[in-house]
């Protein structure tokens, strides 16, 4: 139980650095006079490169021997990287340098991918599949904890100065991943090598990327298939609210970008605390279930919501939407937590990095795709549309975990 608390402090470190990304990226691109669509276009660039990277990074990963291990070398080069250019956002845009804010995201990025598949990877490494679910809770607890301190702390750092919470964000990234690094133990590999050749692990990495791609594709069994397609149709409801849910509190409900900071606070404590409750209800109940109560309880809160916004504005909205974000964290907890070990219980026992690839293939190319095309509706509609935007992907999402048969760790004997 001690290795998944451990553990859960690399998912800490990550969920410091995402919510003050999307809070106040926007706010800063849009200050530039940008519209809704580039910007939606601009919060893509971090996950153009996790969709290139992460994927093929996981199955690297699987294929790498050095005396560190086989994860944590990428965490070690990744996150200072990471933090060093996540720094540089806030400082850029204060300095009013379009081509430096673009070059600090475009390089916080990209060393943001190289380490995440790997960290993901440690936690199916160290823990038997019928414990995947709980430990997948603990790590998101430690996730929704890194995001709750980001987004309540965050909102009162950026009112003394934007590049505040930014560097706060950037020492608790180092920190967290220093902390894993030290005290996580990689279980002992059966085949170490003294030396790294990149090049014969590239070739490995680039044919196992591509034999897991031709499994999904062209296997009889699509339950892998639809459960990645799923997992792509809610990380685009749920990237849309991310990304503009500041810009339409703002721009549309008339709050300051502070308070839809401590909205957005209040869904991550709900989805933090409900974290390891949520891991333990789909080890008991089933995980399939499990999410389908998710995705129906967030849906239900975002029709609500637009209902609210046509009726109200302004601090009337305040604790209504605050009520509606805590049961949305609570139902993104049932869904969220429980995806990834079914998709790992899908998963060859040697393939295990690569299909963590896999998993986050399919949330970043959602991420890719959600922005700009949210941002496209919002320059076309109107914000008021941000929140069915989001239903409506939620509840595709609903539909094609209908066809998922697979994934429930396996019954004792």
């Amino acid at each position: 139980m001690l290795k998944f608390w451990l553990l859960g402090f690399g998912f800490f470190g990550i969920n410091i650095v995402w919510p003050l990304y999307n809070a106040y990226v926007p706010i800063f691109l849009k200050s530039f006079g940008l519209s809704s669509f580039i910007v939606g276009t601009y919060m893509t660039i971090d996950n153009i490169f996790a969709v290139a990277l992460t994927p093929y990074i996981g199955a690297l990963s699987d294929q790498t021997f050095t005396k560190f291990g086989r994860r944590k070398p990428y965490i070690l080069i990744g996150a200072p990287l990471a933090a060093v250019f996540f720094l540089l956002i806030p400082i850029s845009w204060k300095h009013s340098n379009f081509a430096a804010i673009t070059f600090s995201i475009v390089i916080m990025n990209f060393s943001m991918a190289l380490f995440r598949s790997p960290l993901i990877a440690l936690m199916p490494d160290t823990t038997a599949s019928e414990y995947r679910s709980q430990a997948n809770g603990i790590i998101n607890f430690m996730g929704g904890l890194g995001a709750m301190l980001a987004y309540l702390s965050g909102r009162f750092l950026y009112q003394i100065s934007p590049i505040h919470p930014f560097a706060v964000g950037s020492v608790l990234l180092l920190l967290a991943n220093l902390f894993v690094v030290l005290f996580v133990k990689e279980p002992v590999q059966k085949d170490v090598r003294s030396g790294f050749k990149l090049r014969e692990t590239f070739t490995k990495s680039h044919a196992e990327l591509v034999e897991n791609l031709k499994e999904i594709m062209f296997s009889k069994e699509k339950s892998l298939f639809f459960m990645l397609l799923s997992i792509f149709l809610w990380f685009v409801g749920f990237n849309a609210l991310e990304t503009f849910f500041t810009s339409y509190a703002k721009f549309y409900l008339n709050l300051p970008e502070y308070i839809a900071t401590g909205m957005l606070g209040m869904l991550s404590l709900a989805f933090m605390i409900f974290s390891v409750p949520a891991g333990y209800i789909g080890a008991k109940f089933g995980r399939k279930r499990t999410i389908l109560a998710g995705l129906v309880s967030t849906i239900v809160c975002l029709l609500i919501g637009t209902l609210l916004s046509f009726r109200m504005s302004g601090e009337q909205l305040i604790e209504p939407f605050l009520f509606l974000f805590v049961v949305g964290g609570i139902g993104w907890a049932l869904t969220n937590v429980n995806s990834l070990p079914m998709v790992l219980d899908m998963a060859p026992t040697w393939k295990v990095g690569g299909y963590t690839g896999l998993y986050y293939f399919s949330s970043m190319l959602a991420n890719i795709v959600s922005p700009p095309l949210t941002g496209l509706i919002l320059d076309l509609l109107g914000y008021w549309t941000l929140f069915i935007f989001s239903a409506i992907f939620v509840s595709l999402s609903m539909v094609t975990m209908s066809f998922v048969e697979r994934g429930e760790p396996p019954k004792k004997v």
